[in-house]
């Protein structure tokens, strides 16, 4: 196998169990920390929602860990299961957070308008993908046809740029969340660095993942150019 693809492959992976781990250890740390303020993430949300001025999400309880979304189709803040029910700085982290998205979606945030707008696309790219890149590289070794593997690429480019407008969407609703979790005085000092240091692992997850996205698209690119 090619040591420069085990590089572009190996490193992001690498790099992603290594901050997942760190992500399910300071989520499991800051669970410790419980709120003075006795509120469970369920309160949190609907507080935070309510502080907005949206009053047509629902939150709503959702089974299994990391689960937890905001969907703009149905208006609902989708908290899993622990943070839905406990009281501490994590679940309070990570039920402002989905309810930043539900803020950005209230005022017509920029970057989350494009993303939605994009999911669809990316479905399709992302059905099609493996199917098309690994003909055209198979197409590409054995006659030197490069049409299909440039459409795979393309394709791998849609979900690239899907990975990198990520970004900004999930920093803002981190940075929402923070900032309405400190001024109105729903944390103390301790439990909002809690829920500030959780957040930013978890944005390094999107953060690891579009990098390593971008890495194997310019592989691929590589590839294609060395005998176009």
């Amino acid at each position: 196998m090619d040591p420069i693809y085990l590089i572009v492959v190996g490193v992001p992976m690498l790099l992603s169990m290594f901050v997942s781990s760190q992500l399910k250890n300071k989520f499991r740390h800051y669970s410790k920390v419980h709120l003075a303020n006795g509120m469970s993430g369920k309160e949190i949300a609907e507080k935070m929602l309510a502080d907005n001025g949206i009053h047509d999400v629902k939150v709503i309880s959702t089974p299994g860990q990391l689960t937890d979304h905001y969907n703009p189709i149905n208006k609902t803040v989708n908290l899993s299961e622990v943070v839905y029910h406990e009281r501490n700085a994590a679940a309070a982290a990570v039920a402002a957070h989905e309810c930043g998205h539900a803020v950005q979606h209230a005022k017509g945030y920029s970057w989350l308008q494009m993303r939605s707008k994009m999911v669809p696309v990316v479905s399709i790219s992302s059905n099609l993908l493996q199917w098309v890149l690994m003909g055209g590289l198979i197409l590409y070794a054995t006659s030197e046809i490069s049409i299909v593997l440039w459409i795979g690429i393309a394709l791998f480019a849609v979900t690239t740029v899907f990975a990198f407008v990520t970004l900004p969407v999930e920093y803002d609703a981190s940075n929402r969340a923070l900032a309405w979790l400190k001024e109105r005085n729903m944390v103390m000092p301790n439990e909002y660095d809690g829920a500030k240091d959780a957040l930013k692992w978890a944005a390094r997850t999107y953060l690891v993942a579009a990098i390593g996205s971008l890495a194997q698209l310019l592989y691929f690119v590589m590839i294609a150019m060395r005998r176009d």
